[in-house]
């Protein structure tokens, strides 16, 4: 409570002052290009993705990069979608009492998935630590508390999860909406034979627990304290009816290059890249609906045109190419980046590094870098010394368990051997500034107030994209192209 209440004064203060400074002044005006409504969030294969796209590559060509894609600056990526329909399906909890409407992405969501039945009426039982030998299981909807729960139970309808209410990044209710995109030919995702999987917000876990003898505080507390949660039927069944839809699109990766300048370096390749997609239109938050992604990824977009932009205007070029990669469905699963690292437009060798923009919020003083996969290679050299000039002070991941390393785009060449770094502002436990970290995740992320009216530290902003310019220079310029290092556990094999 008390980092809250600290937050609060930052917050309110930046709400009044957050205007661009002359460092960011360009910057901003490419953010404001790319978040803005009109664009309605660059959802994946959207029109509003397309016009993004086509401000990226024009800021590309007046920043006298080339075009490296598969089809001048676009490489294609294939998809396939299924899309949960909430707005044409219904769901209630039915008791012998009566019949209570729940509201599809507000209080309830189901993962999208080709093969799920189209209705179900099925009794609850809430799952605890040993299942019961007097509950009969069979076509039942299994109610958990705790994720980690996934016994096997043969023969049920389904599972309905029970959100946690905490964490570094809290649940997000209401949810956007429900859909599941795989790369065209890939096998779907979710495991057959699992039947349906529900999605409940804990704010209304009441409504399940009515009528059963037991409270939805009480089986928290039990867990919170290490105590075995017993299994029970609960007093009610979840009658629902949902329509599914599938289809195909495609939607591009970007990439762009600037020849470098050594005829004996020129060949090798400094990948500098940052996701374009964003999450589109979804059920509203306050009467908005549209998830602009300024600073997920809008903003890193932009960095990468500011980075070719200063490039192109001080007239040199390093001596190692650039590789710029704006890729496609990040959001959908790092889809973009998959399907690029398994269809390089360049000789897959030559990419000799990558350094990633994602996961990243100027929303305090930039003093501290958690730089994802720092000791992995001699990428995290460069930062450090890099960063040292600068004070800025780096720091390995300290929360490991949050697998920020898997969930961006470097983690899709990282698997193909090419060493990698991403960045997350970073700060010291308890202070100011981590309390404007957890307030951002809690209210911002992944929603429609990640928008180009929240408050950011422009002094910040330059900043990074100061310490990221002279980062990538430095790999670029560098003798001896970056390794992995010894005992790496992410080196190729």
């Amino acid at each position: 409570m008390q980092l809250r209440r600290l937050a609060l004064l930052p917050l309110t203060c930046a709400l009044f002052a957050t205007e661009p400074n002359d460092a960011t002044k360009r910057w901003w005006t490419h953010v404001q290009a790319l978040a803005n409504d009109g664009l309605a969030g660059r959802d994946t294969g959207s029109e509003g993705y397309r016009k993004a796209a086509a401000y990226v590559v024009d800021q590309f060509q007046r920043a006298g990069l080339k075009p490296a894609g598969e089809a001048g600056w676009y490489q294609s990526v294939p998809l396939h979608v299924v899309r949960f329909r909430a707005d044409q399906s219904e769901v209630s909890l039915v008791r012998k009492a009566g019949i209570t409407k729940l509201h599809w992405l507000q209080q309830i969501s189901v993962t999208a998935r080709m093969g799920n039945p189209e209705s179900v009426d099925a009794g609850l039982i809430f799952d605890g630590d040993t299942p019961s030998p007097d509950l009969d299981y069979a076509n039942k909807i299994l109610v958990r508390i705790r994720r980690g729960n996934a016994q096997v139970r043969p023969g049920i309808a389904g599972t309905l999860t029970v959100d946690s209410a905490g964490g570094a990044e809290p649940p997000r209710w209401p949810v956007a909406y429900s859909v599941a995109m795989t790369l065209a030919g890939a096998a779907p995702s979710g495991a057959a034979g699992t039947g349906l999987a529900f999605r409940f917000n804990p704010a209304f876990a009441d409504e399940l627990f009515a009528g059963s003898g037991h409270t939805y505080k009480e089986l928290l507390d039990l867990a919170a304290a290490g105590k075995p949660l017993p299994s029970f039927a609960l007093p009610a069944s979840l009658r629902a009816k949902m329509k599914f839809e599938a289809s195909d699109l495609k939607s591009d990766n970007i990439i762009g290059v600037l020849p470098g300048s050594d005829p004996a370096l020129a060949n090798e390749y400094v990948v500098v890249s940052a996701h374009l997609d964003g999450y589109g239109i979804g059920e509203p938050w306050k009467g908005d609906g549209i998830y602009n992604g300024a600073f997920d990824d809008a903003a890193y977009v932009a960095t990468l045109i500011d980075l070719a932009e200063k490039l192109h205007a001080s007239g040199m070029r390093p001596k190692r190419s650039l590789l710029f990669l704006v890729v496609t469905a990040e959001e959908k699963g790092l889809l973009g980046s998959r399907y690029f690292a398994a269809h390089p437009t360049v000789p897959k060798e030559r990419m000799v590094a990558n350094v990633n923009l994602d996961q990243l919020r100027p929303i305090f003083p930039l003093k501290m870098l958690t730089t994802l996969a720092v000791d992995e290679s001699t990428i995290g050299d460069t930062v450090r010394q890099v960063a040292g000039t600068m004070s800025i002070r780096i720091q390995p991941d300290p929360e490991p368990e949050r697998n920020l390393l898997r969930r961006s785009d470097h983690w899709s060449l990282m698997q193909v051997g090419v060493p990698a770094v991403g960045f997350i502002f970073g700060y010291e436990k308890g202070t100011p500034e981590e309390a404007i970290y957890r307030a951002w995740y809690a209210e911002r992320y992944h929603s429609p107030a990640d928008d180009l009216n929240q408050p950011w530290v422009p002094e910040a902003a330059a900043k990074f994209n100061d310490f990221f310019g002279k980062v990538v220079e430095s790999l670029a310029d560098a003798s001896d192209r970056p390794q992995w290092k010894p005992g790496s556990q992410y080196a190729p094999r």
